[in-house]
Parts: structure tokens; C-alpha cells; sequence
């Protein structure tokens, strides 16, 4: 079998370059192993001939494939501070160090995650998000038929039916929904 007992997926890396799953039996980009990351999945990386564990320069060579699309999530401090613990007499704690802070900072950001959740859910501002809109909507409509220059020529209306009230409260509840989603995302990235 391609996996290991505790279920790590095994990539093999070849000459060329070419990064093959051998759990799916496919080649796969570094763009794909950082999507497996983000999903949580486990592999390590092979050297397809000497057989050596590579994993931790790939996952090197997939950040800095990150930052050069613009994805800057290492400042230029950090980075130079890091360069200048190897070869430090304390360059075997710093491992342990990083990985004990980043496991906090994911617990942090978990949390505040749920917090602008529950924030959001708990303003008034944002409940009454919809009848605002409908307001703003009732408003506008008057005010373009107060300045339409044919306006006291024709006859008033009637009311809009209930159908096309239900269609206007309809698109604006996804406005409202998808502004909720860009909220969360804009939460999620900090």
C-alpha cells in the first residue's frame, strides 16, 4: 500500500522534478500539496531514488512559492532574525520554540474567529441590516420619482405587487449574506 499505518500520504519527488501521490496514483503540483496542507492531510515527501526524506524542503520551496505570488505572511525581519539562528548556540530550541507558537496562534485565531462570529450576530446593527436596505430602497424610489420631469403627469401608481416586493427582499437578503461571507473571509485572513 502507498500510506503509511497512520494514514501519511507518501509523495515521491523525481529527477525531473515531477512530485507523484502515490496514495492516488498521480502526478501533483506544489500548488496541490499546499491545498492538502490547508485540508489538513498528512504526507511526507521521498526522494524517488535515494529514498530520503525531503518533505521539509518542499514545504520550504511551497512558502516560498506563496510569498512570491504576493501571499506575504513573512516579514522581512522575521526572515533575517531566522536566517540569523542557524548556527546559534540555541538554533536546537528554536524548532520546538516556532512550532509551540504557531499551535498557539492557531488556537487564537480560532477563537478570534468566533468572536467576530458572535459579534456580528449580536449587533443590532447588522439584524437590522435588511430593513435599512429596504428603507434605502423606499427612499430612493421616491426620490426618482420626485425628480422625474413626467412625474405629475402620470397617473400614481399602485403599489408594487408582493411578488416583486418578495424578488427586491430576496436580492437583498444575498447582499446581505454575501456581505456577511466577505466579513468572515476579511476575518479569516486576519
Amino acid at each position: 500500500m502507498a500510506e503509511t499505518e497512520d494514514q501519511t500520504v507518501v509523495i515521491k519527488k523525481y529527477a525531473n522534478r515531477r512530485l507523484y501521490n502515490t496514495a492516488k496514483s498521480s502526478y501533483v503540483t506544489l500548488d496541490d500539496l499546499a491545498v492538502m496542507v490547508r485540508a489538513g492531510d498528512d504526507f511526507i515527501v521521498k526522494d524517488a531514488k535515494s529514498g530520503e526524506d525531503i518533505t521539509r524542503s518542499v514545504l520550504a520551496q511551497i512558502i516560498f512559492e506563496e510569498e512570491s505570488k504576493g501571499q506575504n505572511l513573512l516579514p522581512v525581519k522575521f526572515l533575517r532574525q531566522l536566517i540569523g539562528l542557524y548556527g546559534d548556540s540555541l538554533e536546537g530550541f528554536v524548532p520546538g520554540y516556532l512550532e509551540a507558537s504557531m499551535e498557539s496562534f492557531a488556537e487564537n485565531q480560532e477563537k478570534m474567529r468566533e468572536q467576530i462570529t458572535s459579534m456580528i450576530g449580536a449587533n443590532p446593527m447588522m439584524a437590522n441590516m435588511e430593513d435599512l436596505a429596504r428603507g434605502n430602497m423606499e427612499w430612493m424610489e421616491n426620490a426618482v420619482k420626485m425628480f422625474s420631469p413626467f412625474a405629475a403627469m402620470q397617473p400614481q401608481a399602485k403599489s408594487e405587487p408582493e411578488s416583486t416586493k418578495n424578488e427586491e427582499l430576496s436580492a437583498l437578503k444575498k447582499q446581505l449574506a454575501e456581505m456577511q461571507e466577505q466579513i468572515s473571509k476579511l476575518a479569516d485572513k486576519g
